[in-house]
């Protein structure tokens, strides 16, 4: 009972995700129309539809990945259709006679009847096109289904999931309902917002079918949804995945390399096997091409396969579909291509390889060192500057040299170029190693110094304030109160943190002089005020108006506090 609520509470927290925006104009297009025989039929057939092929994409094979890839088609049709009759009502008369008729035979109150199946057509369609980001709560979901297969419970766990998402649109109907009549009222341009609407759909289609939605998604960020599911999944008494093995000291033995067993198919490469893999330092990303986390974490896996291939390290990319069109080879070879992945990607639509580790999230990075031991993990977004700690740690330990391919200058150049040709600062790492862009007069390595404010910075420019001790790939305050002040243009500024003992470690933020407001990230209160409670990335600012340029400075109330690297979206 208790994994049911949750399934329903997280399928509710659906509505603060951006994954729900490409369904919106769908949803609400029946809102001019009485709930209980428009939209209600409608959400409980998107509830249905989804619930039914998310249970057998996690169990079936390729042929429920080519039917759920028709029915996907044919939805896009059926929207494409209910889109040009908002647009030209004169359609809607010869296309809805059919319903009409049906429903004389079922009831004198065929226009009812013909609403209702019209609706319930709606929800089908849209059922086979809503893709939920996969967050804690679906992630586990999806994976019990997978590993126990189809039954009764996990239909009613995945129902529930949208169930819970539908009960939020609900409310946003009915809401949208009371909006749409009063615009009606007060401009008298009710066929006017049909055809907006009609555009609407028409736009959200073209974007699905080009795939556009999930490129524009992969921008927004489902991070705050996912830190509730996670509160959510503690306070239910839920077990909540263990997101990053600490690197306190050596990588501890976490067991043997299960293998890659049973594959599909292969991209990039010819089959791989773990006797291929010995004596190499591998890591494996369980990623899926519509999950919009696995979409942000790509660049930092192709990165690490550029960097560090050289050098012994082998990136494998485990895909394992979250939906039936995922299963489609073609489908994947497209997504591949289009995000420039050149490392091999093994195609695990029968989930064989992600039983074999065990695994609950998209997306995950597990180590295996030469030895065939695995030594590392981490589920979701984030912690990349640690990530990338522990391949160093595992090439080391390897004998391979990884000092040049990391911190060549030309590497780095890239990176900048890259993030200031999209008018955002680029990532700036707080350790010597990797160090650039800092404004101190002078930093001293790996030993305690007093800093003071540079003043004034260029654009991108930041530096340390109070004392600090800079070591090769993070900087730990050595007194209270110390800072870190920063010019930066960018929507999200993310910083990696952590604390010397892991205990946890106060801050506070200000932005061009006052506290963020409205613009605090997901993980400061609108004071500035935060607590560094592991080590993880930490989202600071999130501007609700644009990428602005501003000043941050941040200060870290207690020694013993350690930043690693920004990152900004």
């Amino acid at each position: 009972m208790l994994i049911l609520l949750l399934a329903y509470l997280g399928g509710v927290l659906t509505i603060l995700s951006p994954c729900i925006l490409p369904v919106l104009p769908f949803v609400f297009a029946r809102a001019d129309k009485p709930f209980l025989t428009n939209g209600l039929p409608m959400l409980l057939g998107m509830a249905a539809t989804f619930a039914a092929v998310a249970t057998l994409t996690a169990v079936a094979g390729e042929a429920a990945g080519t039917a759920n890839s028709i029915g996907r088609w044919i939805a896009l049709g059926v929207m494409s259709l209910f889109a040009l009759m908002l647009l030209f009502p004169r359609l809607a008369d010869p296309v809805t006679r059919p319903l009409v008729r049906m429903g004389e035979k079922l009831s004198a109150r065929h226009e009812g009847r013909a609403g209702l199946f019209s609706s319930l057509a709606l929800g089908v369609a849209t059922g086979l096109l809503w893709a939920p980001c996969a967050g804690p709560i679906l992630g586990l979901i999806l994976t019990g289904a997978a590993l126990s297969g189809a039954s009764g419970e996990t239909a009613l766990l995945l129902f529930a999931y949208a169930a819970g998402a539908a009960t939020s649109l609900a409310l946003a109907l009915l809401v949208g309902g009371r909006v749409f009549a009063a615009m009606k009222r007060g401009l008298g341009a009710g066929e006017t917002i049909k055809k907006a609407l009609g555009l609407l759909i028409l736009l959200g289609v073209g974007a699905i079918a080009l795939g556009l939605d999930t490129r524009l998604l992969a921008n927004l960020s489902s991070g705050p949804t996912n830190s509730l599911e996670n509160r959510l999944a503690r306070i239910l008494g839920m077990d909540a995945p263990e997101l990053t093995t600490s690197l306190a000291g050596p990588l501890p033995d976490e067991g043997a390399f299960p293998g890659l067993p049973g594959p599909t198919g292969w991209i990039n490469s010819p089959p791989l096997t773990a006797a291929d893999l010995e004596g190499k330092v591998v890591l494996i990303d369980f990623w899926t091409y519509s999950c919009i986390n696995c979409i942000r974490a790509v660049p930092y896996v192709r990165s690490w396969h550029e960097r560090y291939a050289g050098d012994g390290l082998v990136v494998i990319g485990v895909h394992t579909p979250e939906f039936a069109f995922e299963r489609k080879r073609a489908n994947v070879e497209k997504a591949v291509r289009d995000a420039r992945i050149t490392y091999p990607v093994a195609l695990d639509n029968r989930w064989s390889i992600w039983r074999a580790f065990d695994n609950r999230y998209w997306p995950a990075h597990y180590l295996i060192d030469a030895r065939g031991r695995l030594r590392y993990h981490h589920f979701g977004e984030g912690s990349y500057d640690k990530t990338e700690a522990a391949i160093r740690m595992l090439l080391a330990e390897a004998g391979k040299p990884v000092g040049a391919a990391a911190d060549g200058p030309d590497f780095a150049a890239q990176e900048m170029q890259a993030a200031r040709t999209a008018g955002r600062t680029p990532e700036t790492y707080v350790g010597w190693k990797r160090m650039a862009n800092n404004a101190n007069e002078g930093i001293d390595r790996n030993a305690s110094a007093r800093y003071r404010f540079p003043d004034p910075l260029a654009p991108d420019q930041w530096g340390f304030g109070g004392t600090w001790t800079v070591e090769p790939r993070r900087a730990v305050t050595r007194a209270d109160n110390a800072d870190i002040v920063m010019n930066f243009a960018a929507r999200d500024l993310n910083l990696v943190l952590g604390s010397d003992d892991g205990q946890p470690r106060r801050f506070r933020l200000l932005l061009d002089g006052k506290a963020p407001g409205k613009d605090a990230g997901v993980d400061v209160d609108a004071g500035g005020y935060g607590t560094i409670t592991d080590e993880r990335l930490y989202q600071l600012v999130r501007q609700e108006d644009g990428t602005a340029r501003r000043r941050i400075e941040i200060r870290f109330l207690d020694a013993g506090t350690a930043a690693y690297a920004f990152t900004f979206g």
